[in-house]
C-alpha cells in the first residue's frame, strides 16, 4: 500500500490490518458498488486464508488448496486484501513479508463473482469502494516490483528534471501477476545519490466508444512535457488477456494538471500507430519525440506479428494524428522498450533484445538507425543485461550516463506468478 495514500475511484486499492496476536482469526475487506452491495473480503480462520467475493448476501468462501495455508510453524501477524485491476488477492504478513494466499479474477464470466463477473472498471461501481472496517488501514495499491522504466522528457527528448535536478521517470507498478493488474506510476531519481521517491500514479479513462470503456491502470507509458502541458502515451495492457481479449494498442492523454505528483485519472483518445505493410496483432511501448529542427514528431513503438513475437517500429509525421511508418525490423522477434535518442551522429534508436531473440539477436541493447528502412544495427551498448527485458533508459549525469533498467525479481510468494517484477537496476558509464 502506498503510505498515506487515499482511495480514488480506480481498481487499485489495498486494505490491511495487524492481528491482535500472531495467528488470531481476522478478516479485512472492501465494499463496492451502489450501497456497498458487493464485498471483497480476505478471511483468516487461524488455519487457512480465503476470499469472499460477490454480492454481500451470496458471496461464498474460496480457499486455495495449494497456497491457502502458511508454512508449518508460521503464525501471520497481519492480514490484507488488494484489488489490482481485475484481480483481488488475500495476503498474510509472515516474518515481515507479505505472501499472497488466495486470488480471484473478478471479471471471469464463469468465475466465483457470478455471471458476467464484477464491473471493476466502471466508475459508478468504483465510487462505492470503502473499507469494510473503518479501523483498517486503506489506500492505493503500491507495487510488487517496477518495470518498463522510462525517463519523462520534454518534447525534444531531453530529460525532464524537477527543480532540485532530480529526474522524473514513469514505471509500470507490477500488480498481482498478469498484464491487467499493473498500473502506471511516477518517480523521481536523484542521479547523484540514486535515491528514489514515489511521486504519484496515473490511471486512464478510455473513451465511451472504445471496445472496453472505463478506468484502467494501462501502463508502459511515456510522459512528455510539451508547450506548458503534459502528453501521456500509454499501452492498453489494462484488459489484455491472451485468450479472452488478445488486443493491445496505444492511447494519448493531454493534461494541464501537475502530473509530477499525486493520483490522476486521465481522459484518453486513440493514438494511431501505423503498421502499413506489417503483420501486426498489437502495438505497445510508445515513445514520443518532436525534432527541434523540423518540428516533426517521431514515435518509436513495438509491433507484434503474433503473441509474443515482437519488434521495433518508427513512425513520423507533422502531428501525432498523422503518422506514417518509416522503419521497422520485423526480423527481430523479442525486441522492445525502444528509445529514440539524439547523438552527434544523428538520431539513434536504442532497444532491448530479450533472451528469446535467437542467435542473430542475442540478449543486449542494440543501437539501430531509425533513418533507414530496416532499422539496421549500427552498434550495441556495452552494459550488463539482467533477467527479463530491461529497457535502455539513459539519464545524462556528471559528464556521463546512468542507465535505469529493471530485472525479473519476483515478490509476494509463488501464487502471483509472472508479472510481479522487478527490482530497479542502475548502471553508471565509465
Amino acid at each position: 500500500m502506498q503510505p498515506g495514500s487515499a482511495l480514488v475511484p480506480v481498481p487499485y486499492a489495498a486494505v490491511e490490518r495487524d492481528l491482535a496476536h500472531p495467528g488470531t482469526p481476522a478478516r479485512v475487506g472492501l465494499t463496492a458498488g451502489a450501497d456497498g452491495r458487493d464485498v471483497l473480503v480476505a478471511q483468516w480462520d487461524g488455519r487457512r486464508v480465503g476470499l469472499r467475493v460477490g454480492g454481500s448476501s451470496t458471496a461464498r468462501l474460496l480457499v486455495s488448496r495449494r497456497h491457502g495455508r502458511p508454512g508449518r510453524g508460521t503464525a501471520p501477524d497481519g492480514l490484507a486484501l488488494t484489488l489490482t485491476g481485475p484481480t483481488v488477492t488475500a495476503w498474510t504478513r509472515e516474518r515481515a513479508a507479505w505472501v499472497a494466499r488466495a486470488r480471484v479474477d473478478l471479471t471471469d464470466p464463469a468465475g466465483p463473482a457470478g455471471p458476467g463477473g464484477l464491473p471493476v472498471h466502471d466508475e459508478g461501481w468504483l465510487a462505492g469502494l470503502a473499507p469494510l472496517d473503518p479501523a483498517s488501514r486503506v489506500g492505493r495499491f503500491g507495487q510488487l516490483g517496477l518495470r518498463d522504466l522510462r525517463v519523462a522528457s520534454h518534447a525534444d527528448g531531453t530529460a525532464y528534471r524537477l527543480d532540485d535536478a532530480r529526474v522524473l521517470l514513469t514505471a509500470t507498478s507490477a500488480g498481482v501477476g498478469g498484464f491487467g493488474s499493473g498500473h502506471a506510476s511516477v518517480w523521481a531519481l536523484d542521479p547523484a545519490t540514486l535515491t528514489w521517491e514515489h511521486r504519484g500514479d496515473l490511471y486512464f479513462r478510455r473513451p465511451a466508444e472504445h471496445a472496453t470503456p472505463g478506468v484502467y491502470g494501462d501502463h508502459a507509458c511515456h510522459l512528455v512535457r510539451d508547450d506548458g502541458a503534459w502528453l501521456v502515451a500509454t499501452s492498453t495492457w489494462g484488459d489484455f488477456d491472451r485468450v479472452r481479449r488478445p488486443a493491445v494498442g496505444a492511447t494519448l492523454a493531454r493534461s494541464s494538471a501537475d502530473l509530477t505528483q499525486g493520483a490522476h485519472v486521465l481522459d484518453t483518445e486513440r493514438l494511431h500507430l501505423p503498421t502499413t505493410g506489417l503483420t501486426s496483432v498489437g502495438c505497445w511501448d510508445p515513445q514520443l519525440v518532436r525534432d527541434p529542427g523540423t518540428g516533426t514528431w517521431r514515435v518509436a513503438f513495438v509491433s507484434a506479428s503474433r503473441w509474443f513475437r515482437f519488434h521495433p517500429v518508427v513512425a513520423e509525421g507533422p502531428s501525432l494524428e498523422s503518422l506514417r511508418l518509416v522503419a521497422a525490423a520485423p526480423e527481430r522477434t523479442a525486441t522492445e522498450g525502444p528509445v529514440l535518442v539524439r547523438t552527434t551522429d544523428g538520431w539513434r534508436l536504442l532497444a532491448s533484445d530479450g533472451r528469446d531473440g535467437g542467435r542473430r539477436h542475442p540478449p543486449g541493447y542494440p543501437v539501430l538507425d531509425p533513418a533507414r528502412a530496416g532499422l539496421p544495427e549500427v552498434g550495441r551498448l556495452r552494459a550488463a543485461y539482467p533477467s527479463n527485458l530491461p529497457w535502455p533508459s539513459l539519464v545524462p549525469h556528471d559528464g556521463g550516463w546512468l542507465m535505469v533498467g529493471f530485472d525479473g525479481t519476483a515478490t509476494g510468494g509463488p501464487l502471483p506468478g509472472y508479472g510481479t517484477h522487478g527490482d530497479v537496476v542502475v548502471q553508471r558509464s565509465v
